[in-house]
């Protein structure tokens, strides 16, 4: 059965692309002053920031109307006839990076039927970390009754011979294009394309070409391992969100309609881990309402095996107020800086004060950690050709483990589409 494959996807048409895109809703998630500024750069034009939920506002109150002010104005949308559908379509897409490097990417639908989050999973399509199951309810309460999905998902394959996207790329220039266009605050520029429809069998079967048995398992050096096809890279909580609702919408269909309704699918942007321009970023931890001298002496009492001078343990970095410094951890119990890190904070945090959040970029951690009763670690980036293998051998990472790029790189809403 295929897994990925064209989709019906929604384009608005007549707008303002520039106020229309605003990056992923779980991005700069302690910066209010970035959405802030994002709401007055829209104004009163049609906006993804208008149909979506930012996460910096989900703890403020009123929840329930604003969900039901983001399905209100999904449906105006629809109704206004903003939208350009592109029947069983891909679209190939380049995002100039803020660092000039150009991400390729290509457009089309999961089937949420392949895919399974839970640890563990043997999956065609799994999680690449831990999901954090308390982050799923707050999401299927926006996603229930939207008429609309609009994706923030990069979905990976392992395509070391780059025969999926990369070829696509190579012709672009004979496709439509749809959009060309700077995205809002130093977001990059994005280019899409509506790929040839005479494509789309081709591209299916090299993507379906990677799932060979023995292929696969001469690459990751496995006998009986289940196949492991594409990986969630950036959304996984949205893409377990859209799985979740879909387990609630098919317990009242038919086998029939479970075929072909919308709710099974999910639209995502797929990219080749091998793409040069995807660089894995990790992601630090800031704990803020708490005592950071408390919570690193804590830390040490936690890990004896902890130092400060450098004993050939794992690295991780700290800094609190003016303080900033190294910590060595011996006989680490998990493979990762970030798993060890991750322990000893929820054990830490179940039994004091402290609110824990997850934060792309070590300027950002140093700002954040610079404020009174506030603590941040930073930790280095895994390599990234070691995710497939990690994941197939030793099941999920621990959670926010990492990050395609900083948070101004991530992927911005634009494309839509139906879920009902």
């Amino acid at each position: 059965m295929n897994v990925f494959t064209p989709a019906d996807i929604m384009i608005p048409k007549g707008i303002d692309f520039e106020k229309w895109s605003v990056v992923a809703c779980d991005q700069y998630t302690s910066q209010r002053d970035y959405w802030e500024d994002a709401a007055r750069l829209v104004g009163s034009a049609p906006s993804t920031l208008k149909i979506t939920f930012p996460e910096v506002y989900l703890n403020d109150g009123g929840a329930e109307e604003r969900i039901e002010k983001i399905n209100n104005t999904m449906e105006e949308y629809l109704a206004a006839d903003m939208f350009c559908t592109l029947k069983n379509s891909f679209v190939y897409v380049e995002r100039e990076q803020s660092n000039g490097k150009v991400r390729r990417g290509l457009i089309g639908k999961i089937d949420l039927e392949e895919y399974d989050f839970s640890k563990g999973s043997g999956s065609k399509v799994r999680a690449t970390e831990g999901t954090i199951l308390s982050r799923i309810p707050p999401r299927q309460k926006i996603r229930r009754n939207a008429p609309l999905e609009l994706p923030h998902i990069l979905m990976l394959i392992d395509d070391r011979e780059a025969t999926v996207i990369e070829p696509i790329g190579e012709i672009k220039q004979s496709f439509e294009k749809l959009y060309d266009f700077e995205l809002m605050k130093d977001g990059g520029h994005i280019t899409g394309y509506l790929v040839d429809q005479k494509l789309n069998q081709s591209i299916t079967d090299a993507i379906n070409r990677l799932e060979d048995r023995n292929s696969f398992n001469e690459k990751y050096n496995v006998k009986d391992e289940p196949v492991l096809l594409i990986a969630a890279g950036d959304g996984n909580h949205s893409l377990a969100t859209a799985k979740t609702c879909w387990e609630e919408v098919k317990k009242n269909l038919s086998e029939e309609e479970r075929k072909t309704h919308p709710a099974r699918y999910a639209l995502v942007e797929l990219n080749n881990i091998h793409d040069p321009a995807l660089e894995f970023e990790p992601i630090q931890r800031v704990i803020f309402k708490t005592e950071p001298k408390k919570l690193m002496d804590a830390l040490f009492e936690y890990y004896p095996g902890a130092s400060k001078k450098d004993n050939g343990g794992q690295r991780i970095a700290y800094t609190y107020g003016k303080s900033e410094g190294m910590i060595y951890i011996k006989d680490a119990p998990s493979n990762l800086p970030v798993g060890t890190l991750q322990e000893f904070l929820d054990k830490y945090l179940s039994e004091n004060s402290g609110e824990l959040d997850y934060i792309h970029g070590n300027d950002v951690v140093r700002q954040l950690a610079s404020e009174e009763n506030t603590i941040g670690f930073m930790v280095e980036p895994m390599e990234k050709n070691d995710l497939f293998t990690t994941v197939i051998k030793d099941g999920a990472l621990p959670r926010k483990t990492f990050s395609m790029g900083e948070a101004r790189d991530k992927r911005f809403y634009l494309e839509c589409k139906r879920i009902k």
